[in-house]
């Protein structure tokens, strides 16, 4: 797998994970739609992106768990949650950083475990 199919890779999974808060968290002022979705979805993309800037700075191995993986993971989650207090000013509530985190999780590592585990 090469960068730019890993980066796609990375870059889908976000945009899953920002499908699925507003599938779970649809309400009358924040409805289910696109608009909805690419403003859940650009801050945690933000992240997805810098962190990419790492591993291209450091030439790391992208499709791999770590330490590429748990960096992208890392800086996705800091990148989105940062941008979600700067722009509601206020710090997310700990259950709200708690899923974030453990679903952005789940899709930008679990992809990396799938296709580790499909090369051994």
């Amino acid at each position: 797998m090469n960068r730019s199919t890993a980066l796609l890779a990375d870059v889908v999974a976000i945009a899953l994970f920002a499908l699925f808060a507003r599938i779970a968290h649809q309400t009358d002022d924040m409805p289910l739609n696109v608009m909805g979705w690419l403003s859940t979805w650009w801050p945690f993309l933000l992240g997805v992106l810098v962190s990419w800037a790492l591993i291209a700075g450091m030439h790391l191995d992208g499709h791999r768990v770590f330490p590429a993986g748990l960096m992208t993971w890392a800086v996705t989650v800091v990148v989105g949650l940062g941008i979600w207090a700067f722009r509601n000013g206020d710090i997310p509530h700990w259950s709200f950083i708690l899923v974030a985190t453990i679903m952005s999780g789940l899709l930008l590592l679990g992809w990396r475990a799938v296709v580790h585990w499909r090369k051994a």
